[in-house]
């Protein structure tokens, strides 16, 4: 088998002390591929880079105006979050609005990801809830849908007896979830290799040609049914308005999303994992890196990719740039190296205008 192409190189006095492998996608919404690296049919776990995805249901039954959602809720929904107060207080509000606590969520518990919030909670003498799991508002969304269905199935009284066991591929809710994913993606799941996810739903192996083509799909409505389309526009109007509940302080889809808006929808997930959607060029971006590796290498990929494929002006190059050509310190301060995108990442696009 012919080993993926390297994509980012760690260098240390001009030399490359380290390579990156991986492969990448960029799609349009009928499938066309305008640029692939690497092996694009293999199905890999996506995790919670599909997370626009796993919330469209949410919006498109309804549940977001039963209980009046609000932007930074819905952009919640689609977050690995960093835990910040801002994070729990949001996931909690949309608990509340749909007569549940804390105790629906069937996500577990972890400490924050982000260290200022770690550093609080530890110096106030707290301990984790599941509301600090960067998955709180993914499942909050879930819960959200969960007391809809109960509620229009006539068990309103019975809520929390119906959410029970929200996470298993059997229950209501997830197969409302796995129908969404499947019917963007066009793969089928019923026939490829599905695990359990770090906050405990399945998670499906989807090809990078099938993730990238979802979301080509989510970013112009092509392909997808009114309601979903619908729902799409919503929810990335919603996390360009709130980017900060997509992640949080310093992260990198806050900073990006924050800058450009609905130009780009981005989403990373565990493992070297990262999806986009680009709605102004119809393309969607789905991105593997063999090792894993998600920060250090998946980043700088992303950052590459829209480098390339954006018409950038000056302070959108600026932006991305620190990403695409990361200068490494050491812990005196001293620049030591650089992280960047090999050359197979290169020419992909059209450039800076």
């Amino acid at each position: 088998m012919t080993p993926n192409p390297i994509l980012v190189e760690a260098l240390r006095g001009g030399a490359v002390e380290s390579l990156h492998r991986g492969a990448l996608a960029v799609v349009d919404a009928e499938g066309g591929v305008h640029s692939a690296l690497g092996d694009i049919d293999r199905p890999i776990f996506p995790r919670s880079a599909v997370k626009l995805l796993q919330a469209l249901p949410l919006v498109e039954s309804g549940a977001a105006d039963r209980f009046g959602l609000t932007d930074e809720e819905l952009a919640l929904a689609c977050a690995s979050h960093g835990g910040e107060e801002q994070h729990t207080r949001t996931a909690a509000s949309m608990l509340a609005k749909a007569g549940v606590d804390v105790q629906a969520l069937e996500c577990g518990a972890h400490w924050p990801y982000y260290d200022g919030a770690i550093k609080a909670m530890a110096a106030a003498g707290g301990t984790p809830t599941a509301l600090n799991n960067n998955c709180s508002g993914k499942h909050a969304g879930f819960v959200c849908l969960g007391c809809l269905m109960a509620q229009d199935g006539g068990q309103g009284s019975d809520r929390r007896a119906f959410l029970s066991g929200y996470v298993q591929p059997t229950h209501p809710v997830m197969r409302e979830v796995t129908a969404a994913l499947q019917s963007t993606t066009g793969w089928d799941l019923s026939r490829t290799p599905v695990g359990t996810d770090g906050c405990s739903i399945p998670t499906f192996a989807v090809p990078l040609r099938h993730l990238a083509r979802a979301f080509a799909r989510a970013g112009t409505g092509i392909g997808l049914r009114p309601g979903q389309a619908s729902a799409a526009r919503r929810l990335r109007a919603a996390v360009a308005r709130a980017p900060e509940m997509v992640a949080g302080t310093g992260r990198f889809d806050s900073r990006v999303m924050a800058h450009f808006g609905e130009r780009v929808f981005c989403k990373v997930g565990a493992e070297g994992v990262y999806c986009a959607a680009l709605p102004e060029l119809g393309l969607g971006v789905a991105i593997k890196m063999d090792d894993g590796n998600t920060a250090r290498a998946c980043e700088v990929v992303m950052a590459a990719l829209i480098e390339q494929l954006l018409t950038l002006d000056d302070a959108d190059m600026a932006c991305v740039a620190s990403y695409s050509r990361q200068v490494l310190k050491n812990w005196n301060g001293v620049e030591v190296g650089q992280l960047q995108a090999a050359a197979a990442c290169r020419g992909l696009g059209r450039g800076s205008g």
